[in-house]
């Protein structure tokens, strides 16, 4: 069996969904960290309720698409970023300086790289979604 990419899997799952303008997705496998990136978009708007279900072959995510993503992606390898580098990661992979956000995964958990601006702490880049 293949090792696969939890991360990319998930962001291409999303995006592939969204994109048929579908209101569920299901998303395989699962992990901790793709759990904490669920959190984060959820927080931030870009999608609504999602849930864990367990299946005993790894669990998958059901996750209810609110039309908000217009692309999103994994960013491999895992970027080590400066809490002063950030906007010139935000050029690289965003459209726009007030649209879409980095995912950095930090010693405080997963966020969006504004919330890592605004407390001041760096990390590694994992993923961005506009």
């Amino acid at each position: 069996m293949p090792a696969t990419n939890v991360l990319a899997n998930l962001f291409v799952s999303l995006y592939n969904t969204e994109s048929r303008r579908k209101s569920e997705c299901t998303i395989l496998p699962t992990s901790k960290l793709a759990s904490e990136i669920l959190k984060t978009l959820e927080k931030q708007g870009y999608i609504g309720k999602f849930e864990r279900i367990e299946d005993n072959r790894g669990g998958k995510f059901k996750v209810q698409l609110l039309a908000k993503i217009t692309k999103c992606g994994a960013i491999t390898p895992r970027f080590k970023v400066k809490k002063t580098e950030y906007s010139a990661w935000e050029q690289q992979y965003l459209p726009s300086y007030q649209r879409g956000m980095l995912l950095v995964t930090t010693n405080q958990g997963v966020m969006s790289h504004h919330d890592a601006v605004n407390k001041g702490i760096g990390g590694f880049l994992i993923g961005y979604v506009y």
